[in-house]
């Protein structure tokens, strides 16, 4: 069998969404206006790269941003990109309770349902990439086949755990209370695409001014290395790898770093066996070849017959 390296974008949208339930600008008339320039200018810009290229790839889409930008949004499904779940607001699953939680998923997995053409989405990324068990289980049942929002791997997909556990230092309280190994929850059948903050526009490029750590003037030039020796090492040192990263329009629709990531695509395009694959694709493929763990829980629906129709449907080269 060929060696095949799976890449692809994952580009969120946050949009207007972004600044009303992450970066501080819910009271902002300016950043709000950042919010509309991602959705009318930034989504367009990279759906023309994108069809350049001949890419089909993944835009992972909240509510606000479905219902805010309905003509942008129609573009993506009209181009058959995938479509994945992205919250509603971008809020904070961690600051939620379950009920929250339940509300916005069921949300939102309609909208996007309905809104392709009754297509449901297959793939979740958490707002803040932050994750929580109540919405592992949630998505189970939604029949979710991956996420992209833990780190344990960085060019290795896997499959998701429904809950670790650990003990906090507690300082107040003998040591021997705490002191306690990590404690591995149970496998499940939901495929991890690892995230990564290092392939990650957001946090080195766009200005934020609520966190200083997203001050927005990193030479795009510097990303882009880091994005080519990152690749260089796992070209070198994995037979087979997964290389998704995550950029948003409210970044990556600027023009200087549209030009970074043409210049990056072209550069990975001289290499051999590699692949432009939107993230379902690289689930998919990952399924196949490693079956799910021995009583694993498995997103509603997926039955091994479907598996079996996956490999059929796969096509090794």
């Amino acid at each position: 069998m060929a060696r095949r390296i799976l890449i692809g974008f994952g580009v969120d949208i946050d949009a207007v969404a972004g600044w009303l339930g992450s970066y501080g600008g819910e009271n902002s008339v300016t950043d709000i206006s950042r919010g509309l320039y991602a959705g009318e200018v930034g989504v367009p810009r990279l759906l023309k790269l994108f069809k350049k290229y001949n890419m089909k790839q993944t835009f992972n889409i909240p509510g606000h941003s479905l219902e805010t930008f309905p003509k942008q949004v129609a573009q993506i499904r009209e181009a058959g990109h995938e479509i994945g779940l992205h919250g509603y607001s971008h809020e904070n699953p961690t600051a939620l309770t379950i009920e929250q939680q339940k509300d916005i998923l069921n949300h939102t997995y309609d909208l996007l349902t309905k809104f392709n053409n009754g297509v449901p989405p297959k793939g979740y990324v958490a707002p803040w990439c932050e994750m929580t068990a109540e919405v592992t289980e949630l998505l189970l049942e939604k029949g979710v086949e991956w996420d992209h929002s833990h780190m344990a791997r960085d060019s290795q997909a896997y499959y998701l755990r429904d809950e670790d556990t650990w003990n906090k230092i507690n300082y107040s309280a003998k040591a021997e209370t705490w002191m306690k190994p990590l404690k591995r929850g149970k496998p499940t059948g939901m495929v991890e695409l690892p995230a990564n903050w290092y392939l990650d526009d957001m946090e080195p490029l766009m200005f934020v001014k609520s966190m200083p750590n997203m001050h927005g003037w990193v030479n795009p030039r510097d990303v882009e290395n880091i994005w080519k020796d990152m690749f260089t090492y796992l070209y070198r040192e994995e037979e087979d790898f997964v290389f998704p990263i995550t950029i948003h329009p409210d970044v990556s629709g600027h023009p200087h770093i549209l030009l970074m990531i043409e210049r990056f695509i072209e550069w990975v395009n001289t290499h051999e066996n590699v692949y432009w694959v939107p993230w379902h694709e690289m689930a998919k493929e990952f399924r196949v070849k490693n079956p799910p763990p021995a009583g694993a829980v498995m997103p509603r629906g997926m039955e091994d017959t479907e598996v079996i129709a996956i490999h059929r449907d796969i096509t090794y080269s």
